[in-house]
């Protein structure tokens, strides 16, 4: 393959990370199990696209939905295997960002 031939594969996991709050999304996850209204309080998301993200990891098999029979139900997103092996992916880009963004580039969206 030349470096010019994208594999579909790779091109899939640039979109999806690529979407606009995956990253930050799956960073989240990355500490644990979470409820809906955690990562909700602690993104700066609307309940609408963070469910609409969630979805989309889920059917991605990168987020399972864990809904436990109590009153009142308690449902927890955690990454899956494939979730969790995205770790060395965002660390390695939370580095770069951390080490080689310019504050003043980011003025500039």
């Amino acid at each position: 393959m030349s470096n010019y031939e994208l594999c579909p594969k790779f091109e899939a996991a640039m979109q999806l990370l690529g979407k606009r709050w995956m990253g930050l999304i799956i960073s989240q996850l990355l500490v644990g199990p979470q409820r809906f209204g955690e990562m909700e309080s602690s993104l700066p998301i609307s309940g609408k696209l963070l469910s609409e993200r969630l979805k989309e990891l889920e059917k991605w098999g990168v987020v399972t939905r864990n809904v436990y029979p109590e009153i009142p139900v308690r449902i927890e997103y955690v990454l899956t295997k494939r979730g969790r092996e995205m770790e060395p992916i965002i660390k390695a880009i939370q580095y770069w960002a951390e080490n080689s963004m310019d504050h003043s580039n980011l003025d500039e969206k």
